[in-house]
């Protein structure tokens, strides 16, 4: 039996006549970039969402510098940000000029740990990123009471947690703005590279679409310098059509986990993923932490299961980060974890034979 890590064509399969029709009217039309598939999307994002504005962009990467940017931050200013993530979530920190300063894990729910995040706050703190990892929320409770106390804006790095949601609340609205991507592997995702910036905040969300938009809201009428970041009408089209399915595909995503769950919870030499109170974990991702995990992943090759690690490095572990002079003893639980984290196969369309497949073979590496 084979077990992807993601099977991207099984989805495209169930909603097939959807996609081909959606690709065909931007083809019809030739409504390549901008105009009404564009608007569109952004409207039914927004209303599905709950969240008064959505400005797509290229990509997910973009949407967090722009969101920065926008805010004002730059040169000499510091951000908060989780040591285990994606590089654009810190990359795009020093891109605005500013300085990435890394917190700790939680060593339960692998994002990062509130507790440390008021000692890590200087006078050149200038915001504060989330990033709901996993598709597992973040204490947002703690983060905005400490947000609060230093008048710091809050942006949530939503990359992994497409409606996710802390105590009934979706994430991404309770910061001032929030990112998305729609990399094609995502829960939602598009056939390319996308993204998308949410807020609640009128000025805030004018000021960044202008400024993706090479700082006009009108053509040629450049108030700003800006940049180059537009979501294209086919990627638009193709995530309106996915669109509707998405609160079915992250229900299968949760009954997948439960599945998972039942499987492999008796497994000693296992850490399943647990979920935090009073959130609704969307489950991009499902990471248990493996003794020998190295040995398992190859092992459970052999065996045609696909597995992945999110992520192998530590953000302040890389060389990219050498010249921050950090060492391994400041961030000892994501430290710890990169030998251990594994990324099992999770999507929607996964049979429950698959998954069994996947908790009989880890027993069997085990036994």
């Amino acid at each position: 039996m084979k077990v992807p890590f993601v099977d991207l064509k099984a989805q495209y399969v169930s909603i097939q006549g959807e996609i081909d029709a959606a690709i065909q009217e931007i083809i019809t039309n030739t409504a390549f970039i901008g105009g009404k598939p564009v608007n569109d999307f952004e409207a039914a994002f927004a209303e599905l969402y709950g969240i008064n504005h959505c400005i797509s962009v290229a990509n997910g990467t973009d949407s967090l510098y722009i969101i920065m940017k926008m805010l004002g931050i730059g040169a000499g200013d510091e951000v908060i940000t989780v040591a285990n993530s994606w590089i654009s979530s810190s990359e795009t920190i020093t891109q605005t000029g500013a300085k990435p300063v890394f917190v700790d894990i939680d060593p339960d729910y692998y994002s990062l740990n509130e507790q440390l995040l008021e000692a890590a706050i200087t006078s050149k703190t200038k915001a504060i990123m989330p990033v709901h990892l996993h598709g597992q929320a973040v204490n947002m409770d703690e983060v905005m009471r400490i947000a609060d106390k230093y008048k710091l804006p809050v942006v949530e790095d939503c990359a992994q947690s497409h409606f996710s949601e802390y105590k009934g609340k979706r994430v991404g609205t309770f910061g001032v703005a929030a990112s998305f991507s729609f990399y094609p592997g995502k829960n939602l995702g598009a056939y390319g590279d996308a993204g998308a910036i949410i807020t609640n905040d009128a000025k805030l969300a004018e000021k960044c679409k202008m400024y993706a938009r090479h700082g006009a809201l009108k053509k040629h009428e450049h108030q700003i310098e800006g940049i180059n970041s537009r979501l294209d009408g086919l990627q638009a089209a193709i995530l309106s059509a996915k669109l509707p399915h998405i609160l079915d595909w992250t229900a299968a995503r949760i009954h997948c986990a439960d599945t998972y769950n039942s499987l492999l919870s008796a497994i000693p030499e296992i850490v399943i993923p647990k979920r935090r109170e009073q959130t609704r974990h969307s489950y991009h991702l499902y990471v248990i932490r493996a003794k020998n995990r190295d040995g398992l992943a190859n092992f459970l090759k052999e065996r045609n299961i696909e597995t992945a690690v999110h992520y192998p490095t530590a953000l302040p572990n890389l060389k990219a980060y050498t010249y921050l002079g950090h060492k391994l003893v400041d961030f000892p639980v994501a430290t710890a974890y990169q030998s251990q984290i594994l990324s099992l196969p999770i999507y929607p369309e996964l049979s429950i034979e698959q998954m069994n497949y996947v908790a009989e073979s880890i027993k069997s590496f085990y036994s």
